[in-house]
C-alpha cells in the first residue's frame, strides 16, 4: 500500500506492508485530513516516526471483534489503550498510561490506503455525512470536548485566540453553547466563517487594553506562543484558559500573572466522537466552509507543503486502493 511517511528528517510517499495486527479492525481509508499536528511533528513534535496522520474516513475490510461494521463507513478515536487499566475498562482510554496515538505515539498514521485499529474506537458513518464532512470529526471532537471540561452558558463570556482550522471548530462549537463569543485572528476571510455562525470578529493587531481581564473563559488556538500572552491578558481574575494548541517549541509566558489573578489552565486535547458524529449528522457545523484543497495521497508531500503555508485552510487527502484485498 502507497503511504505518506515521516522518517529521519524526511517526508515522502512509499510503499509499505499492510497492516496486520491481530484483533484488530483493518480499515481502507477513503480520505485524511491534514491537521497542524502534522505538520508540527515534521518539525520535531512528539518526535514520531513512520506514516503520520489521524483524521480519517474508511470503509472497514476486516472486524473479527466487530463483524457488523465489515463494509460499513468509519471513522476512529485515535487513542488506543491497553484494555485492562481503569480508565479503558469505564471506556476512555484517551490517558492509558501505555496507550498508542494513531499516526502520533507508537501507532502508524491514516495517511495510508490502509490502517489497522482496534474495533472498539471505530464508529458507524451516517449516510447523510459525506466523506469531506466524516474526515472532520476527529478535530471537530476535540473542538467541542471542551464542553467536557469547561461549562459554557449561553452568557459566558468566551474568546477564542486562532483563526486556523481548529480555531475556526472551536468558536464553532462554542457558539452552540454561549451567545458571546469572539474570535481573535490574524485573516479576515477566515474570521468570517464564524461571524456567520454569530462570532464577533478583532484583528489580533486590533486587540486594546480595554478587553483585558473581560472574558470568562478564553481558548487558546493560535498554535504559537504569543497566543499563551494574550490568554492570560484578556482572561478575567479567576476565569479559566483553554490551551488546545500542540507545537514542537516550549512557550515563555508570565506564570506570575496566573497565581495573582487565580486563573485556571485546562488542557484540552481529544474529545469523544459521538458528539462530535451527530454535529456532523444534524449540520451543526458547517466543516467543509474549512476546505481549501483536495490531493491524491501520491501527492501528499505537495499536499502537506500547502497546508504548512501561511493563511491555508484545510488540506484533504482523497485516497485511492486497491479494494480488492
Amino acid at each position: 500500500m502507497k503511504a505518506l511517511r515521516f522518517e529521519n528528517g524526511r517526508l515522502f510517499v512509499s510503499e509499505e506492508t499492510l497492516p496486520e495486527q491481530e484483533n484488530e479492525a483493518l480499515v481502507r481509508i477513503s480520505m485524511t485530513g491534514i491537521c497542524n499536528t502534522d505538520l508540527e511533528i515534521i518539525r520535531g513534535y512528539a518526535g514520531f516516526e513512520g506514516t503520520i496522520g489521524h483524521e480519517f474516513v474508511g470503509v472497514v475490510e476486516r472486524s473479527s471483534e466487530r463483524p457488523e461494521l465489515v463494509g460499513k463507513r468509519v471513522v476512529g478515536e485515535i487513542n488506543a489503550g491497553c484494555g485492562k487499566c481503569k480508565l479503558c475498562l469505564e471506556g476512555d482510554p484517551r490517558h492509558c498510561e501505555i496507550r498508542t496515538v494513531l499516526g502520533i505515539h507508537n501507532r502508524e498514521g491514516c495517511h495510508a490506503e490502509y490502517i489497522s485499529l482496534p474495533a472498539v474506537n471505530l464508529i458507524s458513518v451516517p449516510d447523510n455525512v459525506s466523506d469531506e464532512e466524516a474526515v472532520f470529526a476527529e478535530p471537530l471532537a476535540a473542538a467541542y470536548g471542551i464542553m467536557e471540561q469547561v461549562e459554557i452558558l449561553r452568557e459566558t463570556k468566551v474568546a477564542v485566540i486562532g483563526d486556523g482550522k481548529l480555531g475556526l471548530l472551536c468558536a464553532m462549537t462554542l457558539l452552540l453553547r454561549t451567545k458571546d463569543l469572539t474570535l481573535i485572528g490574524k485573516h479576515r476571510n477566515k474570521m468570517a466563517i464564524a461571524e456567520k455562525c454569530g462570532a464577533k470578529a478583532v484583528l489580533s493587531e486590533e486587540v486594546t487594553s480595554e478587553m483585558f481581564g473581560k472574558f470568562d473563559v478564553v481558548v487558546e488556538a493560535s498554535g504559537n506562543e504569543t497566543g499563551f500572552a494574550t490568554a492570560a491578558d484578556l482572561v478575567r481574575p479567576r476565569g479559566k484558559i483553554v490551551l488546545k494548541s500542540t507545537f514542537a517549541g516550549t512557550p515563555k509566558w508570565e506564570a506570575a500573572k496566573i497565581v495573582v489573578n487565580e486563573i485556571t489552565v485546562v488542557g484540552s486535547r481529544c474529545g469523544r466522537f459521538e458528539p462530535a458524529v451527530r454535529l456532523l449528522s444534524e449540520r451543526s457545523v458547517p466543516v467543509t466552509d474549512l476546505i481549501d484543497d483536495i490531493f491524491d495521497l501520491e501527492n501528499g508531500v505537495e499536499a502537506m507543503s500547502k497546508a504548512g503555508k501561511k493563511g491555508s485552510m484545510k488540506i484533504l487527502l482523497s485516497i485511492a486502493s486497491d479494494s480488492s484485498t
